[in-house]
Formats: C-alpha cells, structure tokens, sequence
C-alpha cells in the first residue's frame, strides 16, 4: 500500500469536526450539569446489568470526558497524530478507522468488565441483583466493588486515541517523538513501551486508578488488525 497524501493540512475536516464536537459534549456536560443534567448517565459507557445502559452510549461516550485535564491530552493526540494519518489516508478512511478503533476498545472493556463482574459476583445473585439497584451488602467484601463497576460509566476518546498512536508508529515507524519536549524516541518503540505499560496497568488491578487500560489496548488491538487487513485486502471500501 503506497501512502501519497495530495496535500497536507495542518487541520484536515475530520479532525477538526471531531475537536470540536468534543469540545461542545464537554461544554454541554458543564452547562447542562449546572441545570440538573446529568450528561454522563445519558452519554457515558455503563455496563449492561446497569438500569442507564443504552445502546447509543457505545458511540456517545468516544466524545465525552471527565474532566479539561482528559479531554485536553486526548485532543492534542488528536490533532498531533491524527491530522498526519488523515493527510495520508484521506478522510473517509481516517474516520473509519477512528470510529472502528473506538469501538473497538469499548468492545474490549466491556468484556474484561463482564469476566470482572462475574468475578466479583462468585456465584451469588444476591450480591449481583442488589448491585443492579445500585445497593450492596456490607457484609460482603466485593459487593460494594462490583455496585461501583456496574454503575460507574465509562468516557473518553482515549480507546480511539490510542489506535490512532498505533497507525502512526505502524506508518512512521522510523519518526522521532519528544517526551517532555527533550527526549528523543522512534515512534514504534514508543508505542510498543506505552503498550505494554498499559497491559501491566491492566493487569495490576490497581483499585485506586479508575483508568480503562484494557480500553486502551483494544483501540491498538484492534487498529493492528484493520491495518493488517487493509494492507492484505485489494478491496477500497473507502
């Protein structure tokens, strides 16, 4: 596959949308929470044994973020590696792969978050029903863990962003990022240590980091599979 962009924006259309419909899910959050709205029960990502999941929440919480300091990091990834992919792939391209990354990490994170949940449970429905309604049994140590799993919503384009990080060091392996602004690193190796940094999260559990890493690593998971697939496949779909 031959990567020949005809021009190169410094702001193509399909990053620019997604800044700013981020950008006013964000503002919205803040406005209409301040009227008794709350945006993250409607639009936030909740797991299925929660009365709030609804189906338009797998594609609705890719634009929501918890707070400036999120969405801030996860735009300037954006717009820093995204605009370089859409200059080269096109925008229709670029947008499936963004919505098919994002996706895709929300696929991921909820099924860890269901073998989490069944975990949690250990074969008792009563603890699994109480935590439905939202309530949890004192007496028993995972209860009050797996109310807070099942209703605790799940935001941020950070799956999407993350197989957009993995585009870029898949197409410009060789490409020089500066971490902290000074330090030098090949982009594919920044990707592979940010990788296995995030598996390590995932697996150490840590119960004081509310960080989705396994949503993470699906976003790249499934980014290395449509690119490998596209570079297979003869078909333009796009």
């Amino acid at each position: 596959m031959n990567y020949r962009p005809s021009s190169f924006r410094h702001l193509p259309e399909v990053v620019k949308n997604l800044l700013i419909i981020n950008g006013l899910f964000f503002l919205a959050t803040i406005t209409l929470g301040r009227m008794g709205f709350d945006m993250y029960r409607f639009f936030g990502l909740h797991q299925f044994q929660s009365a709030d999941f609804m189906p338009h929440q797998l594609v609705t919480h890719l634009f929501m973020h918890g707070n400036f300091t999120h969405l801030f990091f996860n735009m300037f990834a954006l717009w820093m590696f995204g605009k370089v992919l859409e200059n080269v792939w096109g925008a229709k391209k670029f947008l499936i792969y963004y919505m098919i990354t994002g996706l895709g990490a929300a696929a991921i994170h909820l099924g860890v978050s269901q073998y989490q949940i069944f975990e949690l449970a250990n074969g008792i429905p009563e603890i699994l029903e109480l935590a439905k309604e939202g309530l949890y049994n004192r007496s028993n140590p995972n209860s009050l863990k797996l109310t807070q799993l099942i209703h605790t919503p799940t935001v941020g384009a950070s799956g999407a962003v993350f197989g957009v990080l993995l585009a870029f060091g898949m197409l410009f392996p060789n490409a020089l990022l500066y971490i902290y602004f000074a330090f030098p690193i090949k982009a594919k190796y920044f990707v592979i240590i940010y990788g296995l940094l995030e598996l390590y999260a995932g697996i150490s559990n840590n119960p004081a980091d509310n960080v989705a890493h396994f949503a993470h690593l699906g976003g790249m998971i499934f980014g290395f599979l449509l690119i490998k697939y596209w570079r297979k496949s003869s078909n333009t779909f796009y």
